[in-house]
């Protein structure tokens, strides 16, 4: 072999040689970065979860990771505030919990309805149909607010094809009602329920609507394994 192609040959392994080293490089800052996403989150969860007694932190974790998930996705939000309804809790309870990401603060808590045909006290079925009259679950985002036979109310954008996206065509928004009330609870033993809107505590319309409208993100959870395998914003690493 000629002194040239033994200089052609080794300069050849010293460039495949580096391109190894970039990539190891590359790889090793990727999955730093996805470790320190993921303690983050971790983090973050737990510092909210130590705030409230019923909210668990692993809802809070798979909350965040669908938020982040979907604002890597191309979902514009105005702000790092979320909210997270748990709807395998009863009724009776407060469910509904608006989260300051940033701050790692509870913001508001509230009981919500469900739709009269997902269930009585407990909330066992779901629907994306019109006319279902039942809750949707999935990722919203919110918009704009409008004065309607429920008062102040807030529209909501269902973003998951197949599972929510028919909110806007149903009708399903954010609004108050009397009967999500605790003398409502006492009479008849749950909340009232509505026509799949998650209606909440009538004091707290006004001032959770002013805080989540125009851009933040809702995430409505039941342990639906069928949604919770197929949905884009919880199947993804974070």
């Amino acid at each position: 072999m000629s002194v040239t192609a033994i200089i052609d040959t080794d300069k050849i392994l010293k460039r495949e040689t580096m391109k190894k080293i970039v990539l190891i490089a590359l790889l090793l800052i990727f999955s730093n970065t996805v470790l320190a996403a993921n303690t983050t989150i971790d983090t973050k969860a737990k510092n909210i979860a130590a705030k409230t007694n019923n909210l668990k932190p692993s809802l809070i974790k798979l909350a965040i990771e669908a938020f982040y998930n979907a604002k890597r996705l191309g979902v514009n939000t105005s702000k790092q505030i979320l909210t997270v309804i748990d709807y395998s809790l009863p009724s009776t309870q407060k469910r509904l919990w608006v989260l300051d990401l940033n701050q790692e603060k509870i913001l508001y808590s509230s009981m919500v309805a469900h739709g009269r045909n997902s269930g009585e006290n407990h909330t066992t079925n779901f629907s994306n149909r019109i006319g279902s009259l039942q809750t949707s679950l999935g990722l919203f985002l919110t918009e704009g607010t409008y004065f309607g036979r429920d008062g102040y109310s807030l529209y909501l954008k269902g973003l998951e094809k197949g599972i929510n996206d028919n909110a806007k065509t149903r009708t399903i928004v954010l609004h108050g009602a009397p009967y999500v009330s605790n003398q409502f609870v006492a009479a008849a033993g749950r909340v009232g329920r509505s026509w799949g809107c998650p209606a909440v505590e009538k004091p707290l319309a006004e001032p959770i609507i002013n805080t989540i409208k125009n851009g933040t993100m809702i995430f409505s959870f039941y342990p639906d394994q069928k949604w919770l395998s197929e949905s884009k914003f919880i199947n993804r690493q974070a």
